[in-house]
């Protein structure tokens, strides 16, 4: 569990915040992981108490790290590699709600409209 050279895609990916490490790597490279404020490479190696921003697409977390590990394990053990601050809490909580309360307006689309739907739209005015 202690290797102290593992990567940042690989620890993403053991402490499941992506389901793979592809789309691990992925966000690195797209700038969607920075450790201390700074965007980093896939390659940069995870160190003790660094502390991470991930924005895995549905959700934003602010980790520390507790732990290294690069084997992904059940999810209560992944819970164990890091700490989620108590701002990254807080965001969280408040974005589910808003979410809740507010969703997406196209979410209950399902497809493309159809004719009748169409007609409906432009007679709404859209």
């Amino acid at each position: 569990m202690e290797d102290n050279n593992v990567r940042i895609d690989k620890w993403l990916w053991a402490a499941r915040f992506f389901k793979t490490r592809s789309l691990a790597a992925e966000a690195v490279d797209r700038g969607r992981v920075r450790i201390g404020g700074e965007p980093v490479k896939p390659a940069r190696n995870v160190k003790l108490n660094d502390k991470i921003f991930i924005d895995n697409g549905s959700d934003r977390w602010e980790v520390v790290v507790l732990g290294i590990s690069d084997k992904r394990g059940p999810a209560p053990v992944a819970r164990e590699l890091y700490r989620e601050t108590e701002e990254s809490l807080v965001r969280r909580e408040n974005d589910s709600e808003a979410r809740r309360l507010f969703p997406e307006p196209g979410s209950t689309i399902k497809g493309r409209p159809t004719k009748r739907d169409r007609r409906a739209i432009s007679r709404a005015g859209g």
